[in-house]
């Protein structure tokens, strides 16, 4: 751990660019997500006090609710226009570039929901929700990207964990300004749903001092003055000889080849493995059960015997166990690896999920099982967090080449956006009919994902996407197939794959 913390730190403007990045990106899209529990309350006031003054009605629990689930969804929705965007965006501009431009979609949305409130008017925080979703959906592309590309290859696995780490952060610092001390107050709410114009002003102002991706830099513009430059102002003045060597090999596959469309994509055998990969991680992702779990940790909470007024500290104490496991998995990963933590990960959650249904079902008979619930519910935090949460989010970007790289974010996004918005819609029904019996269902796909990556992924730490295509090419070969004959079919199936369109 010591040898890869000590080869970050010889890197400062890439520690700059973590903060820059994350503050500006997927910090957005966490504190988007958990921020609207505190004052739901006084938005579904503002709801009937807008109605009551424009048309003179009184709306029933049911017609307020609607309006408060759709302002909820809305994110969702916002957020699958962004994933569908940001690769054409990423591809013509460049991930600075497109991160930037970004930031002004969330000032807007944040002026909405500053004065939503003084307007009277409700439809103000729809806009401005819908406006944090296409925010949220182009930064988690265009923030994963940026840092992947921008970090050695030794260090991208402890790099990409920041990723899912300032999504943590984002949510714990929703639920910590949301609390009646700081900003979850009738009068302050506003300024809390705001909160995201800052964080924008402060990458917009910092981001400019940081150099585009390397990569794109090379791959995509051909300007190899410009990638050295770049290299030089991110890593220092090291020898990157042997990175620079493989993103000319992957730029001599590349030769008189566009980048690949999501339709494309799919149709390519010859990168069929990575892609159902993609397909059911993301997947896995959305449906392991981590939402679930947070929803009933509430009531296990309450039957541990937490005061309901305590409760709110308590769910804080939930977003502080996923921030500091995500840091712990940053200090570990470049060691332990990202398949055996990734595999590991999954097969824990399912366990836990097991142990979790039974005790919720002894709940009433056994007197201290609660306090066994509350356990097992930061076990699952900590086996999400040290694995899917800081693994999946920056995957595209390390098994696919250049060419595929932003429709491969694309489709991962837009399964991530897609499976939120599905949860959100059928998970009420799901705990109104199965109750935490739910949990099996999310047993399902955690233990499906864990078995996939056990038997299907290979490695990828500190390897180029050429040797990884080569490595699912080997995991996959026809039997009989000589070790040699794999690597070369692995390595000119990509080649294969770049010059097919």
């Amino acid at each position: 751990m010591s040898q890869y913390l000590s080869l970050l730190l010889d890197c400062p403007v890439v520690i700059a660019a973590i903060f820059i990045a994350g503050i500006g990106g997927t910090f957005q899209y966490g504190f988007s997500v958990s921020v609207l529990t505190s004052p739901s309350v006084f938005i579904k006031e503002l709801v009937n006090n807008t109605c009551q003054q424009r048309y003179g009605l009184s709306l029933e629990q049911w017609q307020v609710s609607l309006i408060w689930s759709f302002t909820v969804s809305i994110f969702c929705i916002g957020g699958l226009l962004g994933s569908m965007v940001v690769g054409p965006l990423m591809s013509k501009y460049g991930r600075k570039q497109c991160l930037l431009l970004n930031n002004f979609v969330a000032i807007f949305g944040a002026l909405l929901m500053l004065f939503s409130q003084k307007a009277t008017s409700f439809e103000m925080i729809m806009a401005g929700r819908f406006l944090y979703g296409i925010n949220a959906g182009v930064s988690l592309s265009a923030h994963t990207m940026y840092l992947v590309e921008c970090a050695p290859k030794r260090l991208r696995g402890m790099v990409g964990v920041t990723i899912s780490t300032f999504i943590s952060l984002g949510k714990f610092c929703g639920q910590l300004l949301g609390i009646s001390e700081l900003l979850g107050t009738e009068q302050r709410w506003p300024w809390l749903l705001g909160f995201n114009g800052f964080t924008a002003l402060l990458q917009l102002s910092t981001l400019p001092f940081l150099p585009e991706s390397p990569s794109f830099l090379l791959l995509n513009r051909g300007d190899r003055e410009a990638c050295d430059k770049a290299l030089k102002r991110l890593w220092g003045d090291k020898d990157y000889t042997r990175e620079v060597e493989e993103m000319m090999k992957e730029k001599a596959a590349m030769q008189n080849v566009r980048n690949h469309t999501v339709m494309e994509l799919i149709q390519n055998q010859n990168v069929r493995w990575q892609l159902i990969t993609i397909l059911i991680t993301f997947t896995g992702l959305q449906l392991c059960g981590i939402n679930a779990v947070y929803f009933y940790s509430f009531d296990v909470f309450r039957a541990a015997g937490i005061q309901e007024g305590q409760l709110r500290y308590a769910a804080l104490g939930t977003g502080l166990c996923e921030v500091s496991t995500s840091i712990g998995c940053f200090m570990i990963i470049e060691n332990m690896g990202k398949k055996v933590l990734l595999f590991r990960g999954y097969m824990g959650m399912s366990v836990t999920l097991v142990l979790l249904t039974i005790t919720l079902f002894l709940k009433t008979h056994i007197s201290w099982m609660p306090y066994c619930s509350m356990v097992l519910i930061f076990m699952f935090i900590f086996c999400f967090a040290c694995g899917p949460s800081g693994i999946i989010a920056p995957l595209p970007g390390e098994i696919f080449t250049q060419s595929f790289k932003s429709a491969a974010y694309t489709l991962a996004c837009t399964l991530n956006w897609t499976g939120l918005f599905v949860l959100g819609m059928l998970f009420p029904v799901l705990v109104e009919n199965l109750g935490y019996f739910c949990f099996l269902i999310f047993l399902f796909f955690c233990t499906v994902c864990g078995l996939h990556v056990r038997f299907n992924v290979p490695e990828t730490k500190h390897k180029s996407a050429l040797e990884i295509a080569a490595d699912f090419d080997r995991m996959h070969r026809k039997s009989g197939e000589s070790k040699k004959q794999s690597t070369e079919q692995g390595l000119n199936g990509v080649k294969t794959c770049e010059t097919r369109f």
